[in-house]
């Protein structure tokens, strides 16, 4: 290894890169893109559901019923003279879920007989279905407690469940997502640099006058690793900044074991690039490779959105093969837990191992040969 040799191959990527903004492109606009999209676009929060709410006897026992799915975030009700026109509405999807207080209502709360509530909820999305239904159980106890305390009686119930909300007690799911997205985007950036780079090489011919040199592989290798290990790093620091600080995601963890664990994760991904680019020459053919071998399985198998542990027995085999699996866990570690050794060591191992072996296939796949 040629100390200047290396330098002078250095320096020549970082020209590439200034000359050419597709690289710059990808390690900062696009986290900026990705996150404004998924940060303000996507969210399994339910808010400001429509619901249709049918009152066949108004009573002031209904009324404060009504008045707490009024002062919910997470309904906007909308109110219905009779059944017929709430399922209609719920059939053309323009309501989520029905509420109807029947007319024997206040009756069955007065004389302590018990009243029933009709609830009705669209299934079609089953995941909003069940965070509907357990907001209308959080309503319909908070109105069993007030009508308990209106009449200075205790609310009596054979199982008292008091609750604790660990990691994110908001329950912004924007917490949740948010590091996730960062895993997902630091494998695009990875793999994309790498790979375009080196396969835009070879179609302008570059790569031919770059073999002719004294250069050796190791040394053309580690030329282009460092400067766009840099510049991913430079989108991961772009990235933290705007989930902290734009997105409020809280940074429990250690700033220190966050750049060592991406660190090792970027290693892993430019590894991957280099791979594909020795697998194909073609800008068009590596694009599409890199989106299918890095990008899908991170946004997919990662864990990111959906969860592991509810995949069948072979698919979660599989995800054991993506990188981005340990570094979300990892992330959603440091964000919102902490420093937790249990998670981070192993996900860290597994990270530094990938990365030694897609590295060192990437080596071994490497020729100074123009065939």
């Amino acid at each position: 290894m040629n100390p200047r040799r290396l330098r002078a191959l250095i320096r020549k990527e970082a020209l590439q890169i200034l000359r050419d903004p597709s690289a710059i492109a990808i390690a900062f606009v696009l986290p900026v893109v990705l996150l404004l999209i998924f940060g303000y676009g996507v969210s399994l929060d339910a808010r400001r559901v429509p619901v249709a709410v049918v009152v066949q006897q108004p009573s002031p026992q209904s009324e404060s019923f009504v008045s707490g799915l009024r002062g919910s975030d997470q309904f906007a009700p909308m109110f219905y003279a009779d059944p017929a026109g709430a399922r209609a509405a719920l059939q053309a999807g323009r309501v989520r879920a029905i509420v109807e207080l029947r007319a024997d209502f206040a009756r069955g709360v007065l004389d302590g007989r018990g009243a029933t509530i009709g609830v009705w909820v669209d299934g079609v999305d089953a995941n909003t279905a069940r965070i509907v239904r357990g907001y209308l159980q959080g309503v319909w106890q908070a109105w069993l407690q007030q009508q308990a305390d209106a009449r200075g009686v205790a609310l009596v119930q054979p199982v008292r469940l008091e609750e604790r909300v660990w990691f994110n007690p908001a329950l912004r799911s924007r917490d949740f997502l948010v590091p996730g997205l960062i895993a997902v985007i630091m494998t695009l950036i990875g793999a994309l640099l790498t790979a375009l780079v080196v396969a835009r090489e070879w179609e302008r011919g570059t790569m031919e006058a770059l073999m002719a040199t004294p250069a050796s592989i190791d040394e053309i290798l580690l030329g282009k690793l460092l400067p766009y290990f840099l510049l991913g790093m430079g989108g991961l620091f772009l990235s933290v900044v705007m989930a902290r600080w734009m997105f409020q995601v809280p940074l429990r963890g250690s700033a220190v074991l966050l750049v060592a664990c991406s660190a090792l994760f970027l290693l892993a991904a430019l590894g991957m690039g280099l791979l594909i680019s020795t697998l194909a020459k073609n800008q068009f053919v590596v694009s599409q490779v890199a989106v299918i071998v890095t990008f899908l399985p991170a946004f997919l198998l990662s864990g990111f959105i959906f969860d592991i542990g509810s995949m069948p027995a072979v698919v979660r085999v599989l995800t054991h093969l993506v990188a981005a699996r340990y570094y979300v866990a990892i992330l959603q570690t440091l964000f919102l837990a902490g420093d937790l050794p249990g998670v981070l060591l192993g996900n860290s191992a597994a990270l530094a191992l990938m990365a030694l072996v897609l590295l060192g296939a990437a080596r071994l796949r490497s020729r100074k040969r123009l065939d």
